[in-house]
């Protein structure tokens, strides 16, 4: 247990430092854009979704080569790359090498499905979802100190923000090349993974994993989810500016809000919860919050209203993820976790690009309420999935 404790802390905190990298980068990158290089929304917009299209590629990818290599260097590759990204932000004059500097970014970040295999390795199934949970209380507490932190330091200019992004992730690198031990027990080749061509989408992994119903539909569930959030991504901010006419420092306290209740309930509660609700009703618990609070959104009426709709949210956010996750680690093999995992997080990722596209259009053409319920009509249909189907789909009553 003592190794078990050990191996948890030192992924959450690698997680942890290198998300806070990413998310001192979330205020500033639209401004440097438009100020200082003088780009348009545009292209803004195509640099934000080819840092989501990236990993949609490479999840998959590291996630196989770590089932057969190894989890640890997989992460410490991916560390070290994320720093070359931001230091190269630090030093970019033009479109092409923001672009070019989160495409390494993406590439590098793409290794948070290795870090949910890591988890996978080194709980036991009646612990994943606290497991799980830490992953997603890093996310969380990452994107509330990160952005909180990079509208501080661009003040002494952008470079300074890369810079130091990039110092969060060399000390990520640095701890995991010394402290973190390998999770993945080397065993012989599982027999449902031939050998392959490498191929820049692996179409292969796709069909093998999304042949199980069992893994399909809940991977698809995920992707759903994160669509459905991804709406807010840009939107939420606008909303707050242009209908709830709130300062930049209240919508940095209403993220605040969001993420810290969110890294609370994922990295501390889900545990307790587990003991006295069943997975199946956690999801229909939490889908159901994150339905009405996303219809909620743009009916709040004020900063307080608001801040009580985004509390709930995050509940259901913080009880869904870590249970979703550790579902689709409970029903794939040993062999094919960080495959599977890998496949999910790029689904993922796809969603994150999806989604934001998808929120300023609607935000735009056709009212600031509908990105909003666009994310809690198809939350809603999960919740329908959970109740109806779902038990009946994965056997699921007693779990």
């Amino acid at each position: 247990m003592k190794k078990e404790s050990t191996a948890l802390i030192l992924i959450f905190l690698t997680v942890f430092i290198d998300l806070l990298g990413f998310g001192l980068l979330i205020p500033i990158l639209p401004a440097f854009g438009l100020k200082v290089l003088n780009i348009d929304e545009a292209s803004i917009g195509i640099v934000i979704s080819a840092y989501s299209f990236i990993q949609f590629i490479f999840n998959p990818i590291f996630g196989r080569i770590s089932d057969k290599r190894g989890r640890r260097p997989v992460i410490i590759f991916c560390l070290l790359l994320n720093a070359v990204g931001y230091l190269l932000f630090s030093i970019t004059n033009s479109f092409l090498l923001l672009l070019l500097s989160r495409i390494i970014a993406g590439i590098g970040g793409s290794s948070i499905s290795v870090a949910q295999a890591y988890i996978a390795d080194v709980t036991t199934p009646e612990n994943r979802s606290k497991g799980m949970g830490i992953i997603g209380s890093a996310f969380g507490l990452g994107f509330v100190f990160g952005p909180l932190l990079g509208g501080i330091l661009s003040e002494f200019g952008y470079a300074v923000v890369g810079y130091v992004s990039a110092g969060f992730s060399f000390l990520a690198f640095v701890l995991t090349s010394f402290l973190l031990p390998e999770s993945l027990k080397i065993k012989v080749q599982p027999e449902l993974q031939p050998q392959r061509k490498r191929k820049l989408i692996d179409v292969e992994s796709f069909k093998h994993v999304f042949r199980k119903p069992d893994l399909a539909l809940l991977i698809s569930l995920f992707f759903v989810l994160t669509f459905s959030f991804a709406n807010i991504y840009g939107t939420f901010a606008l909303l707050g500016i242009q209908v709830y006419h709130f300062t930049d420092r209240q919508n940095g306290y209403m993220f605040g809000i969001i993420g810290l209740t969110s890294a609370i309930v994922q990295g501390t509660l889900i545990g307790t919860i587990n003991r006295f609700l069943t997975k199946k009703n956690i999801f229909i618990v939490s889908s159901f919050l994150i339905s009405l609070n996303l219809a909620l959104i743009p009916y709040a009426g004020n900063f307080l209203g608001l801040a009580v709709v985004g509390f709930f949210l995050s509940i259901g956010t913080g009880l869904f993820q870590p249970t979703i996750l550790s579902l689709i680690s409970e029903v794939t093999s040993e062999q094919e976790q960080g495959m599977t995992l890998g496949i999910n997080q790029s689904m993922s990722a796809f969603g994150r690009m999806l989604g934001p596209l998808w929120g300023g259009f609607a935000f735009e053409y056709l009212g600031y309420q509908f990105p909003f319920l666009t994310g809690a009509f198809f939350t809603a249909v999960i919740f329908l999935v959970s109740l109806f189907y779902l038990p009946r789909k994965l056997n699921w009553n007693e779990k």
